[in-house]
């Protein structure tokens, strides 16, 4: 059934709700701006005496990082796309590891961080295996979860009904408490965190998700501790800060001024900045510099300034796509048609998009599928 206007714009509003939340209920922060703009900028560059290799480690994270936060630049750009190319030719696949799907989500996401279309890289689609339910689920939902996170990344085509098994998936795989664990034994922040990066996108366009959005953040304040962390099934780590401030910044969430996230005076930035070390972060408080600790701390903290400054999140990389793909009519390519199909659904004209198509033909952003988008669509294609 095609959710009709007024239905829209009662999801739009539960969005804003969502997207707004904090803002009512700002509170004093124990960390100063300045020191944690002067930690920004430290971290930063250190990182950027780094030469990022196609990996987990000192890779692709560190690549999303600095291209996020516009400190990677040109000729260290090229240089790494030209290693990204090299490493998919070398592996001779699409898929870039036989049971992680999370290695395409991961080389995915910084080749559109740094303009690059995944689609073509060494020949090869880097999207393509993520169309095999069956690949990404693997992992377990983990892979789900940077999956939708990758091809959203920036709105790329996939088969049809790809975008709506994952996100069902992802809505599945929420447990009684509203958070999200790596299994059934129980949540965990990092997973909880994740899960949020991926609904995210869609919670303008849904009620369940909004409503899953929702017990999530309730789960989380739940769970901060004393000093403003969470803590996971390994302890007390800046990775578990980190995730949750992404997971805030996406929504639009003060993590630093929201005093639902405060307890006794301390945020999760207090909570993140105990690992500080000179350069970046450690892993465990009182111990030496680490870099995946580093480089998680340091994405959170760039997410948190692009929402600050109104830029998109650190995961919506259509600021810096260079191509057209809304896909309206479902066949995984953008043509007139879709405008047309677009056209039919704003006039109600017995034309159903599911919510991901709704999500992907936003163009304008602001959380519904108008006229605009259609004229902003047909002007694309004019390009």
């Amino acid at each position: 059934m095609k959710v009709k206007r007024s239905k829209r714009r009662q999801l739009l509003s539960a969005g804003l709700t969502v997207l707004f939340a904090g803002c009512s209920v700002f509170s004093a922060a124990s960390l100063s701006q300045e020191a944690l703009d002067a930690k920004y900028i430290d971290t930063r560059q250190h990182l950027q005496t780094i030469v990022p290799q196609v990996g987990s480690i000192g890779g692709e994270w560190l690549v999303i990082g600095l291209a996020r936060s516009d400190a990677f630049g040109t000729n260290e750009r090229a240089a790494y796309y030209q290693r990204a190319v090299d490493y998919v030719q070398a592996v001779g696949s699409d898929r870039l590891h036989r049971h992680k799907s999370s290695d395409n989500s991961r080389l995915i996401l910084a080749l559109s961080a740094i303009g690059k279309d995944a689609r073509s890289t060494g020949g090869f689609d880097l999207t393509a295996p993520l169309n095999d339910l069956s690949y990404v689920t693997r992992q377990g939902i983990n892979g789900v979860f940077w999956a939708l996170i990758a091809l959203d990344s920036c709105d790329y085509p996939c088969e049809v009904g790809v975008r709506e098994q994952l996100l069902s998936a992802v809505l599945t795989a929420q447990h009684h408490d509203g958070g999200w664990g790596l299994d059934e034994t129980g949540s965990d922040p990092d997973m909880t965190g994740m899960a949020i990066q991926a609904l995210a996108p869609y919670r303008f366009y849904d009620a369940a998700v909004s409503s899953a959005i929702d017990r999530a953040v309730a789960w989380l304040i739940s769970m901060q501790n004393t000093e403003g962390g969470f803590v996971t099934y390994d302890g007390l780590t800046p990775e578990s800060c980190a995730q949750v401030i992404v997971a805030l910044s996406a929504l639009g969430m003060d993590a630093q001024h929201d005093s639902r996230f405060c307890i006794n005076g301390k945020t999760v930035w207090d909570s993140m900045m105990t690992f500080a070390v000179d350069g970046g972060f450690s892993h465990t408080v009182g111990m030496d510099y680490n870099q995946m600790a580093t480089e998680q701390a340091f994405y959170a903290m760039t997410a948190y300034f692009r929402m600050l400054s109104g830029k998109t999140a650190l995961y919506n990389m259509t600021d810096v796509r260079s191509y057209a793909v809304p896909d309206a009519d479902g066949d995984g390519t953008c043509t007139i048609n879709d405008a047309t199909v677009l056209q039919r659904y704003i006039a109600e004209y017995i034309v159903c998009l599911s919510i991901p198509q709704q999500r992907l033909c936003d163009l304008s952003g602001n959380g519904k599928t108008d006229i605009n988008d259609v004229t902003m669509l047909q002007r694309l294609l004019a390009q």
